[in-house]
């Protein structure tokens, strides 16, 4: 698991809040207090997010980073050989 994981695993989260509308991005901005047009380009993939702006999502949508690293993938096979 590295800093990459993480960051794809909120941004992954967002995206299926937005689907479900749970979340809009201009909701998500102004909870996070950072403007909607960076939003869209984050979650686009055309921005980079910024730690500062990281910290801010997950404060306002109580998000833990340990609620990101317990996100469960399908597991590995192991090899049993």
């Amino acid at each position: 698991m590295n800093f990459w994981e993480l960051e794809r695993r909120l941004l992954a989260d967002i995206r299926e809040r937005v689907r479900r509308g749970d979340l809009t991005e201009r909701g998500l901005a102004r909870l996070a207090g950072v403007s909607q047009p960076h939003i869209h380009n984050v979650l686009k993939g055309k921005r980079d997010l910024s730690i500062e702006t990281a910290d801010a999502i997950l404060s306002a949508l109580g998000i833990d980073l340990l609620d990101l690293l317990e996100t469960r993938e399908p597991a590995k096979p192991r090899d049993t050989s």
